[in-house]
Parts: C-alpha cells; structure tokens; sequence
C-alpha cells in the first residue's frame, strides 16, 4: 500500500509551553510526514514553570506500543526525546527492537541536561542505561553537557572546548552505534555552533549568528527538522542547516514579542515556510 512517510515520536505531551511533542509534531507534518506520538508522560506545563501538573504513562507505554504492533505499524524514522525512568529506556529499548526495519532511521535526542547540570530527574543509573540507546541510533544529537555524560567524561570548563576534542567525543560515540552525531547548541562569541560528524565523512562546524537568551523547546524543533529532513533523504548538512536557519528565524520573532522565555518559540507563524 502506498503511504505517506511517517515519524513515530517518543516523548512528553506539554500542554503549554511549546516543548517536546507539542513542538515535534507541528514541525513534522508540516515537513508533509505523519508523526505519530508515543507519549512517556502528560504535563500540563513544562518543568520551567512555578508549577506542573505530570501524569506519568509508564505504565500505559507497552499495551500502547504491543497495540501498534498488533495492528502492523511501520515506520519510517523513529525519534526519541526525554525519558522520565530507567524502566522507560527500557521500553524504548524494545520499541527500537520492534518496530526498526531496514529503512528505519533512529534518532536519539538524549535530554539529560544542560551546562554542565543534569536534570534533577536523572540518576545515575538512568545515565548508565541512556548510553545502551546508542548501540540502537543512527544518529545522536545530544549538547555538550549530554555528550560528555554520555561519553563519562568531565564537563569542560566554561563549556569551552576546541573543534579536534569534539571530533574525538563524536568519534568515541560513533564506535558506541551512531553512524552520525551532532553536538548541538555550542557557544562561541555571538555565534552558536552545531558540530556535524559521519563516520565515513568527516565532520563540518555549522554557525548561526545568536538571536535572544536560551528558550524551552528549541532542542525539540531541532530534532523535529533534522529527523523529518532525513527521512525525506536530505542529507544530515542540509538538515541541520535547515533547522538552524528555521530556528533563529522563530527566535528573533520571539524577542520581538518579548516573551518569555518559558513561553517556547512561536513557530506557528512560520510553519508554511517549513518544507
């Protein structure tokens, strides 16, 4: 049967705030690809708010996921995002397990923290079962904070480190499974840089001018694109450079509007420039 190319996307629903699936989700299908949501837990805000209102769906994740199965679900590409438990990686383990065929393209965004911080829900036993995903990625996009946690390494001093040390980190997590990896959101000067790295490729240092403070959901827009234009057949340069672009365009409307920084990016007004 001839369909539509389509995203199975593991993640939080957020009801305000314009993170994780709620970001994931427009962006796709603008992208002219079904997302599909697999939801690891429901808030009613983000955690940067005062308060938040979760409902944890740990629980309901695998009569979900042997639900798709019974009803023969294929995929196309598989994207991961936060994860709440050890028990959660688990399932994903076994989803990627089930539903990766040979065309299927899994990328893993592991949202462990920021700045040299992890998220205060991160043990150090969720660390340790986060690194197994790797063996299952094509493609891994974690931070330099997630990077270095991933690889058991300390956090460099100011987040400052030089281009050759981010070839031998993306390096030793290619050898873990990736074929690819990109190191997201790296400060320098006025510039924030994405360092690209392929197996049989090499690597490039892709740089967008800064535009405002750090704002909730932009590593989630980040994955949306780069995942959709993969499993368009773009290559990995051309969507990281697409979401880059896309994503400071939507940041420099956001300091327009002076709105929080909790408030997410308002991409909404841009979507329909979104192929």
């Amino acid at each position: 049967m001839k369909r539509q190319k389509r995203i199975a996307l593991i993640n939080d629903i957020t009801g305000f705030g314009r993170c994780s699936m709620t970001v994931e989700l427009p962006l796709i299908s603008a992208m002219k690809i079904q997302a599909c949501p697999f939801p690891t837990a429901i808030l009613s805000v983000h955690t940067g708010f005062e308060s938040h209102y979760i409902d944890d769906y740990t629980e309901r994740m695998r009569p979900y996921m042997e639900n798709w199965q019974e009803n023969g679900l294929e995929f196309d590409g598989i994207c991961t995002g936060f994860l709440g438990s050890v028990e959660q990686i688990g399932i994903v383990e076994d989803f990627i397990a089930r539903f990766k065929g040979g065309n299927t393209k899994v990328m893993v965004d592991p949202v462990m923290g920021d700045y040299g911080k992890l998220y205060a829900s991160y043990t150090p036993e969720m660390c340790k079962e986060m690194r197994k995903l790797l063996v299952h990625a094509d493609l891994v996009t974690p931070n330099l904070t997630e990077a270095c946690e991933l690889l058991g390494i300390p956090y460099p001093e100011g987040g400052i480190v030089a281009d050759e040390e981010l070839r031998q980190m993306a390096e030793e997590l290619s050898s873990r499974g990736p074929r690819q990896v990109v190191i997201t959101g790296l400060h320098e000067e006025d510039f924030v840089e994405n360092f690209i790295y392929e197996r049989d490729r090499g690597t490039e240092v892709l740089r967008v001018k800064r535009v405002g403070d750090d704002r909730s959901g932009s590593g989630d827009a980040f994955a949306a694109i780069v995942a959709a234009s993969l499993v368009n057949g773009e290559t990995l340069s051309q969507a990281v450079q697409k979401a880059a672009i896309f994503i400071s365009k939507v940041l420099r409307y956001a300091v327009e509007l002076d709105l929080p920084w909790n408030y997410g990016l308002p991409f909404e007004e841009y979507l329909t420039q979104l192929k």
